[in-house]
């Protein structure tokens, strides 16, 4: 047997929409187990060389949760994967690496977890996010990366939306790295009942905005409870976030925990070289929003 899976790349918070609302972009990794190859893990692409090659990776390792959690054995397999989602930059790698885990475990094990046994091309993304959010614990990155579009997950259930047609993304990722956990433990276990409220009327005004009038996302993405914090840990990403919102229909936000940046080009506006000069080494990506989420061959 030979399973492909294709698991898109994802920005979720999106300014006030902290731990809810996520965004699927048109990056994918791509990941192949084979049953009758070799056994073993490659790498390539984005961060090969600092992925482990002995099965504890996080691929390998859903795929053998979900296998313990149905009690039964993998067979063994070869693991290939290329890495176009750059890791630890905000850009959900880990939700895109647990979904893909999820779907070919249930491939290779027969399971029908991710509706593929109901007929060919059948997909069943509510099941995979289920269960890569069990596994990781991020459902607003494995909903987009399960769903595809703007996704909002509220207490276990998601809500897909789907984003205004003319929207723009582009993606600003700097060499630097930041871990989910240490933007976590940054965050305030208390806000202000003012900061709530503002968030409460920003995350409605930005379904709005991403859904049916783009011009409002430069209000909308404004945030109270986590962005400042996370600026703060990583100078380089504030000073690129503050030359990007000042620039005029270039809305930008933080992607995910960062240090990564989603901005949201208007009306044919560009982001100029210049702004990408400062300290950071960064790259510009611009991505089309990905209307579906995780696709399989096999």
């Amino acid at each position: 047997m030979r399973v492909t899976v294709r698991v898109p790349a994802t920005s979720a918070n999106l300014g006030p929409g902290f731990d809810t609302f996520g965004l699927a972009l048109d990056l994918c990794n791509e990941v192949t187990v084979d049953t009758d190859a070799r056994p073993g893990v490659t790498w390539e692409g984005e961060g090969a060389d600092d992925l482990p090659v002995d099965g504890s990776d996080l691929v390998s390792t859903t795929m053998a949760s979900i296998a313990a959690s149905m009690d039964m054995p993998l067979p063994p397999l070869a693991v290939r994967g290329v890495n176009r989602i750059p890791l630890a930059r905000g850009l959900g790698s880990s939700s895109a690496a647990t979904v893909a885990g999820v779907v070919l475990a249930s491939r290779v094990l027969e399971l029908g977890i991710d509706g593929g046994d109901a007929e060919p091309g059948a997909r069943d993304p509510f099941s995979v996010f289920a269960e890569a959010t069990r596994i990781e614990g991020h459902p607003d990155n494995a909903a987009p990366a399960a769903f595809g579009g703007l996704t909002i997950a509220v207490d276990g259930a998601v809500h897909r939306l789907e984003p205004h047609p003319e929207l723009r993304t582009v993606v600003l990722v700097p060499s630097v790295r930041l871990d989910t956990a240490s933007a976590r433990d940054a965050l305030p276990d208390r806000v202000p009942m003012a900061d709530a409220v503002f968030n409460l009327g920003h995350a409605a005004l930005l379904v709005d905005a991403l859904t049916n009038d783009p011009s409002l996302l430069q209000e909308a993405l404004r945030d109270r409870l986590h962005q400042d914090a996370r600026l703060e840990l990583v100078p380089e990403m504030a000073d690129q976030f503050d030359r990007i919102r000042a620039l005029r229909r270039v809305p930008v936000c933080v992607s995910g925990a960062g240090p990564s940046l989603l901005a949201f080009p208007l009306d044919g506006a560009e982001i100029p070289p210049e702004a990408l000069e400062g300290p950071g080494d960064w790259r510009a990506l611009p991505l089309a929003i990905r209307r579906e989420g995780f696709a399989v061959d096999g």
